[in-house]
Formats: structure tokens, sequence, C-alpha cells
């Protein structure tokens, strides 16, 4: 009896063997990401759960801080500059699993992201007849801030100093110093100081 995968195709050995090998790969990313959401997450000590991210592979600059609840998919792929604070319940995807893949996640130095904020590097192709997987990295600059619940996705490149209000959709590039809003997030001014060089306050404690 053949074996044939979702769509009921007939699968010859070579793609069996992808087919297993895809599902490990699959199975250990779901693996890794619940023990950082559930057992490393919700520990109330940053300098725990940094510790326990960097061993699972994410580069995380000085000073900079996660706080907690923060849902992690692939931290090989995510890389965080200096003195940068992400809020609770954040969702950071670095995946990167995919031949010529694209994806992963850079986060610059002293960005302030708020609390809720998701941003994806991984989607589904809809123009494609099997709902192909894409996967496209997502660049944050320096001095950015990301308001609550805003949703970043695959591919996006938000520039220096930039502001993205709370809420907000964005599914195209920002300029620096630029301020978007809506769904999808659109230009609604400008930042008016241009020599930006301050550092974030202290992380709150026990979150």
């Amino acid at each position: 009896m053949p074996i044939t995968d979702k769509d009921g195709r007939a699968l010859n050995t070579t793609e069996i063997i992808e087919k297993i090998i895809g599902r490990c790969k699959a199975i250990h990313l779901e693996l890794i990401t619940g023990l950082l959401w559930w057992l490393v997450g919700y520990v109330p000590s940053h300098n725990f759960r940094k510790l326990c991210y960097r061993l699972a592979g994410m580069k995380i600059g000085r000073h900079s801080t996660i706080h907690m609840g923060a849902r992690i998919y692939y931290p090989q792929g995510i890389e965080i500059g200096e003195g940068t604070l992400i809020g609770e319940k954040s969702t950071l995807d670095g995946r990167k699993q995919l031949k010529n893949s694209r994806g992963g996640l850079k986060i610059g130095n002293h960005v302030d992201i708020a609390s809720d904020v998701m941003i994806w590097t991984s989607q589904h192709d809809i123009h494609s007849e099997n709902m192909a997987t894409i996967e496209e990295k997502v660049e944050i600059a320096d001095y950015v801030f990301i308001g609550p619940r805003s949703i970043i996705m695959p591919g996006v490149k938000i520039g220096q100093g930039a502001i993205v209000a709370g809420g907000a959709v964005v599914t195209k590039d920002v300029e620096a110093m630029k301020i978007v809003a809506g769904m999808p997030a659109k230009e609604i001014g400008e930042r008016k100081g241009k020599n930006l060089n301050y550092k974030l306050g202290r992380p709150r404690l026990f979150q």
C-alpha cells in the first residue's frame, strides 16, 4: 500500500524521507516554542529568561529585555541589539527553516516594542496551489517604537526612529522617522527629533 501525502498523492522513497525529516523538525520547533513559552517565559526573572533564550540560540545584546509571556518561534533566527525593551506577551518569529529561506528577525538598538506586539516572518502563499509557506526577514532599525497590539508582517523593514502606532498592521516598509498607523498601516506624520541618542528606562521588575 503506497504512502501518500495529505492530498492523497503517492510519495516516492526520497519524498518519504524528506517528509519524515520535516515532521521531526516541526515537532522540535513546537517543543522548543512550548518550553520557552510556558517554562521560561513566565519565570519572573529577566536574567534567567535571557540566559535560556541565549542557550536556545537567540542573540541578545547588553541591557536588552524581553518581558514575560513572550512567544518565541525559532530563536536561532532572532537577533536583538543593545538596550532594547520588548513588552509582555509579544510574539517574535525568527523562522528561517525552508530551503533558500530569506527569513529571520533582526531588531536594532534601543528599540521599544510594547505589549502584545506580533512580528511574523513566516506566512502562506495564498496564490500557490498548495498554500506553500514563505519565509521573509523582518528588520527593525535602531530607536524604533512599536505600539501595543501592532502586527508586523513578513518581509517588512522599519527604518531608524520610525513610529508604529498601537494596533497598526504593517504590510510594507516604513521609512526612517516616519509615523504610521491603521490597517493596513499608512504614513500619518514624521518624527520631529532627528538626532536620536536616548536610552530607554529600566525594565519592569518581576515582569
